[in-house]
């Protein structure tokens, strides 16, 4: 019997094969999870091609978490469940001007829709889905991923910005999500050459080398490892654990040169 046997899990952010999230999705099944992928616009039919190759049983909802619609019709679209385990919030976007270059050459509005997408989701999501996650048997489970926030990556901007900003929300969200028995944690990933990865092109002055660098060792093309540390959270091992951010990057968040 798996970790996640029984359990009802929302996964956002499958856009293919390569994505953090489809490596959680294979390791949710194998433990014996019920997953609901969701996507929209034109990556919708990306999400369901990839979903199909998960199984025919995996059902793809439409969800664009800046559509207040999309939201308040969330917990009807996840019907007939009438509860939900665990969401893994998998959703981050900037557009161009907030990525390369230096922090100077985008204008609010663009940064703006970056904090919205990729930092005031996460509570859109978790707000959204309160109803069911408050009726979960034994708590639930919010797990959002991360990018290491501490430090200035080469081109990363405001992107780097937004996701220091999903660092503290998610102590804010544990905080107030606590009493309801929801925990709510981060899960920082070394570099995945996936396609949110590609659009940061700055990303390949240091992804390369970071194996090497990592005690662990990494391989940016192998996501196994970090969808198993999001199984692990979404899980009842971790039951005392909220308001974390657990690094997945082979050690390398821990050295100083």
């Amino acid at each position: 019997m798996g970790i996640l046997e029984g359990k009802k899990i929302l996964i956002t952010g499958v856009l293919n094969t390569s994505s953090i999230a489809y490596a959680a999705s294979e390791v949710a099944i194998a433990e014996g999870a019920e997953i609901v992928l969701s996507g929209f616009g034109r990556g919708l039919s990306i999400t369901q091609r990839a979903a199909r190759k998960l199984g025919e049983s995996v059902k793809v909802i439409e969800l664009d978490v800046t559509d207040e619609s999309h939201l308040n019709s969330l917990v009807d679209q996840l019907q007939p469940w009438k509860h939900l385990d665990g969401v893994l919030h998998s959703i981050g976007y900037a557009p161009p001007s907030c990525i390369g270059g230096d922090i100077f050459q985008a204008n609010f509005l663009d940064v703006a829709t970056a904090i919205e997408v990729s930092t005031f989701s996460l509570k859109s999501l978790t707000q959204a889905l309160l109803p069911l996650l408050k009726e979960a048997p034994t708590g639930a489970s919010v797990v959002g991923l991360d990018f290491d926030a501490q430090v200035a990556w080469p081109g990363y901007n405001w992107m780097g910005v937004a996701k220091a900003g999903l660092e503290s929300l998610t102590r804010y969200l544990a905080r107030d999500c606590g009493p309801m028995n929801i925990r709510v944690n981060l899960i920082s990933a070394g570099p995945i050459r996936t396609i949110a990865a590609k659009s940061v092109e700055s990303f390949s002055s240091f992804q390369d080398d970071w194996g090497q660098k990592a005690p662990l060792g990494w391989n940016p093309t192998d996501a196994t490892g970090v969808g198993r540390s999001i199984v692990a959270l979404l899980s009842d091992y971790m039951p005392q654990t909220t308001g974390e951010i657990i690094h997945v990057d082979g050690g390398f968040h821990a050295l100083g040169a």
